[in-house]
């Protein structure tokens, strides 16, 4: 599985200068990938963590690389993520938990906004729910809880900064975003 981090950076290299939607672009991009490394996989289930970790880590790489927005190309990628897990039987739940978790550690990596990340990563939960007719909160409270453990991963200064982008984010449920940084559900 290691040559999908290649084929989704060499994919979106190509197409990021020239993209004027980086959210398509990426969602489509992670999408052909997630199916194309699963069709045929024995154990989907561990496969599809570390396709979703593969996709996401070659994506966010190649938007750097390329100067192509990373924050909408996070939204894009978990979104397309998120379908293709869908398409080949993987849990989505666990893909957006995975792929808002592996954004988070490789935006980190690159230099990049975690906290803005991190909502970008939520929200194309959110978004995918919509496109295949899933729960919007499960896959919410699957992608805060993804951007959570990875911010506590790379540090206190990481985790605060996620933290507080989640909680400063208009767009996203505040509801959830409460009940998992605190523990209380109202």
């Amino acid at each position: 599985m290691s040559n999908i981090t290649d084929d989704v950076k060499n994919s979106l290299s190509s197409l990021i200068s020239g993209a004027g939607d980086i959210v398509s672009v990426t969602q489509n991009v992670a999408k052909e990938n997630i199916v194309k490394a699963l069709q045929g996989a024995g154990d989907v289930a561990a496969s599809g963590t570390q396709a979703v970790s593969d996709v996401v880590t070659g994506g966010v790489e190649a938007l750097s690389s390329a100067g192509g927005s990373i924050t909408d190309g996070v939204t894009g990628l978990v979104r397309g993520v998120v379908d293709g897990a869908k398409d080949v039987g993987v849990d989505t739940t666990q893909a957006a938990e995975e792929a808002s978790s592996t954004a988070v550690h490789a935006v980190s990596k690159v230099g990049g906004d975690v906290g803005e990340t991190a909502v970008s990563a939520v929200r194309g939960a959110i978004e995918a729910a919509g496109d295949i007719g899933a729960d919007s909160g499960n896959l919410a409270t699957s992608a805060v809880k993804g951007a959570l453990k990875a911010a506590d991963e790379i540090g206190s200064d990481g985790g605060a900064l996620v933290r507080k982008a989640l909680l400063n984010a208009a767009a996203l449920p505040h509801d959830i975003i409460d009940a998992l940084l605190t523990g209380k559900t109202e």
